[in-house]
């Protein structure tokens, strides 16, 4: 293939950059273990018991998710056969990055006693909606760039560098903006810009800093990137869309390995996802960790999955993505044993004394674990993709890739919430997460570690 510039592969970098806060600060570190602590306070407020009102908290929350997963799954094979046939991917990606940014502007709105709640929910998970469809049709163009062996170099170098996107903008966050109960950042001093501590203005902060990076660093990326030249008369039809989508499913079954690697990342990246979005709210309820200890925990997992997603293109490069998806698995599967097993006054059938900092000290460790192993986890899995894919059809395969990561996007979220209800327990409400990545190393076998694109 020709060569491509190092410009173009830098700025498709970018957006690995530009969306990472939306996840690092809005999914997992600042933003939902607030919304988390508000929520819980306000249905104590209307009478629950604690428990009750934090299983309520996390409930809300997952059902949300849920809701989120549903739409992506549906739409992305569809929006990727579209971009497919038409040839026009960034005007989509500048529609979605948009209403992202709008979204996650307005979490400002969302207020310690529990004003703007709802709308914040919506908001929140909307803009996270829209940044994954964008994320989507950001990776349809991967095969273009390399090899498919050069592709896991590229797709681990991309994630790495998102998160240390991740990291910086927490770091930032922790340092100037988000306050602990004692109204002073991370280094002790008031919110910068005159942020009021009191209604937790500095926490808040963190939609319209998500919004602003978002929107900066996606400049490079628009500049740097161009749709192909079109075709002449080239028109998306979506009779025509449609019958090709449904080809692409039902050659899936003369696929196995194809068929089977769809199948297990759709179990194990579902597992992950959860990991990511209840770590903090798991912080924060069962440990009890102020916002500002949680944003530690943050880029503790940051650092490991930056430096673990480049060791892990280098591994894939080597290897194959297929040892390094085994590998991260099963490291998950560990830590999320741990999550399951501990809590402020045991370990396991271990009492713990009163205040020991053991559980502290194993939830960074886990977090860190949880970063590494993830981000690693993902960035091989997007290289085995691209072993299954013709690059004439990226944005469909793709989109089946998305598909295979959400379609089961609600089982996760509404297991937690079911486990979590019935047992009234955060840390038993994790189960699920174990089962679903047990099912995903099974449905492994079948894979073969350098895809079906040779065959």
């Amino acid at each position: 293939m020709a060569q491509v510039s190092k410009k173009r592969i830098w700025g498709w970098m970018m957006f690995d950059w530009a969306q990472q806060p939306y996840a690092t600060l809005g999914l997992t570190f600042i933003f939902a273990p607030y919304f988390a602590a508000v929520a819980a306070d306000h249905f104590a407020a209307e009478g629950m018991t604690v428990d009750a009102a934090k299983a309520q908290a996390q409930g809300l929350w997952s059902s949300a998710q849920t809701v989120s997963g549903l739409f992506i799954a549906l739409s992305a094979p569809l929006l990727g056969a579209w971009a497919d046939a038409s040839g026009r991917k960034m005007p989509w990606l500048a529609g979605f990055t948009a209403l992202a940014v709008i979204c996650a502007a307005s979490l400002w709105g969302l207020l310690p006693d529990g004003t703007g709640l709802m709308m914040a929910l919506v908001a929140f998970w909307a803009g996270y909606t829209a940044s994954e469809c964008a994320f989507n049709l950001n990776n349809a163009t991967l095969p273009q760039l390399g090899t498919p062996q050069q592709v896991g170099r590229i797709s681990g170098s991309a994630s790495a560098f998102g998160y240390w996107g991740g990291v910086v903008s927490l770091f930032a966050m922790l340092l100037l903006f988000a306050e602990n109960e004692t109204g002073t950042t991370l280094i002790g001093t008031a919110p910068v810009l005159g942020l009021d501590p009191a209604a937790r203005e500095g926490t808040r902060f963190v939609g319209p800093f998500i919004a602003i990076w978002f929107a900066l660093f996606m400049v490079p990326f628009f500049l740097w990137n161009r749709d192909p030249a079109p075709t002449p008369r080239r028109r998306a039809q979506a009779r025509t869309i449609i019958a090709e989508l449904r080809a692409a499913l039902r050659d899936l079954a003369e696929r196995p390995s194809y068929r089977s690697f769809l199948l297990s990342s759709m179990l194990y990246r579902d597992s992950l996802a959860a990991l990511y979005a209840y770590g903090g709210i798991y912080a924060r309820l069962v440990l009890g960790w102020e916002i500002t200890q949680i944003g530690v925990f943050g880029i503790i997992a940051a650092i490991s999955a930056a430096i673990l997603s480049w060791a892990g293109g280098h591994a894939d490069q080597r290897f194959g993505p297929k040892p390094v998806i085994l590998s991260c698995v099963w490291l998950l599967i560990a830590v999320s044993t741990i999550i399951i097993g501990m809590s402020r006054d045991h370990l396991f059938a271990l009492p713990l004394p009163e205040g020991s900092p053991l559980p502290d000290i194993l939830f960074y460790i886990c977090g860190a674990i949880i970063g590494g192993a993830g981000g690693a986890l993902y960035s091989a899995s997007r290289s085995m993709m691209v072993r299954h894919t013709d690059p004439a059809r990226a944005a469909e395969a793709f989109g089946l890739f998305a598909l295979s990561g959400k379609a089961t996007a609600f089982l996760a979220p509404a297991l937690i919430t079911f486990f979590t209800l019935w047992t009234q327990s955060n840390q038993l409400g994790f189960l699920p997460v174990i089962f679903l990545f047990l099912g995903g190393l099974t449905l492994l076998r079948w894979v073969q570690p350098d895809g079906d694109r040779a065959e």
